[in-house]
């Protein structure tokens, strides 16, 4: 101890301010990390290859898999803008829905989360959360300039296709339209949109790199209409840039995973790639016209279905030196939980009065203690809005290995794969009765909670009352 005292006296350096000094290291917190969540648009984990799909080639989210961790039981909603709004307000649909197309702007996002939080906030790609149906489309008074403007989803810079009226949206991918930092704006001469909102992002990163940020880039890619990208065949000959062909599909979800490697080089080269968490993910199934190879079976695109092939979708993490190379999660995750995660990661509290549904999955990305999901809930039902009425409402949950439907109907969907079979409820074994008996309960205790008004009545594509009974 003495020796320890002289060599303080040494270095004069008085004992109180060394221990105030090591108290302030010790006790200030990590650096956050930044964060980039990139949202594709219609694919499911058919479409991607480290989860055994071989019809595209997708190296750079390969990649990610290979030295992150993947998820091999991540759900998101069947439809786009139902799992848009999910993913961004924490909130399961029943609780906060109001037409397609449309988030209610009074919600708290995970941009205004990450802003109270001290990061600096972008998105770029496709927003279709506000005014979504057309002029001429009955009764579209009721919905017509409804929804959350961007500019107020708590994003600094934004750049984003359909985030005004549908008629104004034009294209998405070439000669591209979108809504940048306040002005429509229509690229011609050959540009691709999903290279100009990757454009947008790393310019972003660039200016602001000093400081912690949060970059949202919910893709274009690969969804309808399936047309050429700057590496297809079609594309030399300007005149058939707008050309559409199923057969695309291979071309598009080659080029998003192309742009994915673009982004994380450009993080590479700025020097903030160690400081990064990179989340992959996706919002719905595959189109239902495209059929894909999985583990050696042809899978036929599930998007707006409840089936699986229309809810299970990829999830993949990468975070250099923090999260293992390799890892591989059965842990539940579903839309709702990623804004839990990005408060937990951005150190800012959730206000109680939001009344989230997700949990953070941040434990797992750590490999720690922490809570688990049991089970994911799902109130489906994208109507009313534009192109909607063939759609009808789905209410369910599911654990690992079943599905159960607020009707009774039950399905075994064991496995890392997509299948599931119908199961009669007379011959169940004692593990299917026991989950059956939990997502029951799942179902009832969130259907007794808060319901958004939109949740407690029936309604048809145009958003008129149905005749039949309204959720309780």
């Amino acid at each position: 101890m003495s020796v320890f005292y002289q060599s303080l006296d040494v270095l004069r350096v008085p004992i109180g301010s060394l221990l105030l000094i090591l108290f302030t290291v010790l006790s200030a917190p990590a650096k956050r990390p930044n964060i980039l969540l990139i949202m594709a648009d219609d694919v499911g984990i058919d479409g991607i290859g480290c989860y055994g799909g071989t019809s595209y080639p997708t190296p750079h989210i390969d990649a990610l898999a290979k030295e992150g961790m993947r998820f091999t039981h991540a759900y998101s909603q069947p439809l786009c803008t139902p799992t848009r709004v999910q993913i961004m307000t924490g909130k399961y649909n029943h609780r906060n829905w109001t037409y397609f197309g449309i988030l209610d702007p009074r919600e708290k996002t995970f941009g205004h989360l990450m802003k109270q939080g001290g990061y600096r906030t972008c998105i770029a790609g496709k927003w279709q959360l506000q005014s979504y149906d057309p002029p001429d489309f009955p009764n579209a008074n009721r919905r017509r300039g409804k929804g959350m403007h961007v500019d107020q989803a708590g994003f600094d810079k934004y750049s984003l296709y359909h985030a005004w009226h549908t008629e104004e949206k034009g294209s998405r991918y070439a000669d591209p339209t979108y809504y940048r930092n306040g002005s429509l704006i229509t690229e011609e001469s050959g540009k691709y949109g999903p290279d100009r909102s990757v454009d947008f992002l790393l310019d972003f990163m660039r200016r602001n790199q000093k400081d912690p940020m949060f970059l949202y880039y919910p893709m274009a890619l690969p969804h309808w209409p399936m047309m050429p990208t700057p590496d297809s065949t079609e594309w030399k000959d300007p005149e058939n840039r707008q050309t559409e062909k199923l057969e695309l599909f291979a071309d598009m979800v080659t080029y998003m995973d192309k742009l994915v490697g673009r982004l994380v080089d450009g993080l590479a080269e700025l020097g903030l790639r160690e400081n990064t968490l990179v989340l992959f993910y996706s919002d719905n199934g595959t189109h239902l016209k495209i059929s894909s190879m999985l583990k050696g079976k042809s899978v036929q695109g599930g998007k707006a279905t409840p089936l699986q092939t229309g809810i299970r979708v990829p999830l993949v993490a990468n975070w250099p030196g923090t999260i293992s190379p390799g890892s591989v999660t059965a842990d539940l995750v579903d839309a709702s939980d990623f804004y839990a995660t990005l408060a937990e990661l951005a150190k800012t509290k959730v206000s109680e009065k939001n009344n989230i549904d997700g949990i953070s999955f941040l434990p797992t990305l750590l490999n720690q203690e922490g809570s688990r999901r049991e089970w994911c809930f799902f109130w489906y039902d994208p109507r009313p809005g534009w192109d909607k009425d063939r759609f009808s409402r789905h209410i369910f949950a599911l654990d690992h290995n079943y599905k159960l439907f607020d009707d009774g109907r039950m399905f075994d969907i064991r496995g890392t794969e997509m299948q599931e079979s119908k199961l009669d409820p007379s011959q169940l074994d004692t593990e299917a009765k026991t989950s059956r008996k939990k997502l029951r309960k799942a179902i009832d205790q969130m259907m007794q909670g808060t319901l958004s008004p939109h949740a407690r009545k029936l309604v048809d594509a145009y958003g008129n009352l149905l005749l039949r009974k309204s959720t309780p």
